[in-house]
């Protein structure tokens, strides 16, 4: 693969992310199973007309996107790759009791519209005027790493020179609560300082919108280097340890060479083994940090944690709130990313300074 660098960074989470300047100073701890993104401040960057008429969802896609591009001095990027989860949920739940409460009959069109999965890519197309190559990948828990993989092959065959890669989720109030019917959501409240600790199933859910520009070419504003991706389907928790071994072989790094691996623990008594098993063997010395107590669960939650992986090489530190166990590391070089969700769709990204 030719060099992929991370030029421009973009968050919008449960903290107060928006701002690349700060790296998790101020943290926002919560009693809560649901927690919500804090929004931006919407008008200085999308007109109030046309934010009145957009989900969440959208408006954290349009402002991440408009962050991550500045940031990287880009106006108009080769392609556009969004990665969502669920997609447009509010919208989508609208359109669907509209549907109900009008028993089908005189149907306004606007909410199905702007329900599609593709709203957000075709939303920050729309305001950039760009008429690039614009795809949005649906694949659950990989939703995210599908989009980096995507990009990575693009500019290894000088198909575009600067790709804007974002995940985007929003929660929807009558989704929510089916997920929490099938035990994907804690049934008690919790203290997400205390996640860890839970002995229960399911996770604290969240939302939110990560925008990065992937790029060919260094620059000044160049973060770190995406290395590889690597998406499984289904892994046997046996066979974890092994995958990890032969994914960093194939990229000439050993274990020993990772200086922090992000895990995405999300407080799940009955999937976290999975975490685990990398945590009392392979990586038992290596520093362990982890991000789901910040900005909850979602279908790109590992947005977020990438954004993680890219602050924390650029910025040489590790906030204490991130950090799992008491091993310290001097200076970042490789971080490995490590996530998957209730046993399936599993990713391993590798990002290294440059």
């Amino acid at each position: 693969m030719s060099k992929c660098y991370i030029n421009g960074v973009a968050c919008i989470s449960a903290q107060h992310t928006a701002d690349n300047t700060r790296f998790l100073d101020e943290v926002v701890n919560y009693e809560k199973n649901i927690i919500h993104a804090i929004p931006p401040i919407y008008k200085d960057y999308i007109a109030p007309a046309a934010a009145r008429r957009m989900a969440k969802g959208v408006k954290m896609g349009v402002v991440a996107s408009s962050i991550a591009l500045k940031e990287a001095a880009i106006e108009s990027p080769d392609a556009i790759i969004t990665g969502t989860g669920m997609g447009c949920l509010i919208d989508s739940e609208k359109f669907l009791t509209a549907i109900i409460d009008n028993d089908e009959e005189y149907l306004t069109p606007t909410s199905f519209i702007q329900s599609t999965h593709n709203t957000v890519g075709a939303q920050v197309a729309l305001g950039l005027k760009c008429n690039a190559y614009n795809f949005t990948y649906v694949q659950a828990a990989v939703s995210f790493e599908s989009c980096l993989f995507d990009a990575q092959l693009m500019l290894n065959e000088k198909e575009a020179n600067t790709i804007l890669v974002g995940g985007v989720d929003e929660l929807g109030p009558i989704t929510t609560k089916y997920y929490g019917l099938i035990d994907h959501i804690k049934d008690e409240e919790i203290n997400t300082t205390k996640l860890l600790d839970s002995k229960t199933g399911g996770s604290i859910f969240g939302e939110g919108a990560s925008f990065f520009v992937l790029s060919n070419e260094k620059q000044e504003s160049t973060y770190a280097q995406l290395v590889d991706v690597e998406i499984i389907s289904e892994l046997n928790i046996e066979a974890l340890q092994g995958r990890v071994h032969k994914f960093l072989e194939h990229n000439n790094t050993s274990i020993n060479d990772i200086d922090a691996v992000i895990l995405g623990n999300n407080g799940d008594i009955d999937y976290d083994n999975f975490y685990k098993e990398l945590q009392t063997t392979i990586f038992k010395n290596t520093q362990q940090l982890y991000y789901k107590h910040l900005c909850g669960e979602f279908g790109t939650a590992s947005s977020f944690g990438f954004w993680i992986a890219a602050m924390l090489i650029k910025n040489q530190r590790v906030p204490d709130i991130l950090k799992m166990n008491t091993k310290e590391t001097k200076s970042y070089k490789n971080v490995l990313l490590y996530n998957q969700y209730r046993g399936k769709n599993h990713s391993l990204v590798l990002i290294r300074s440059c």
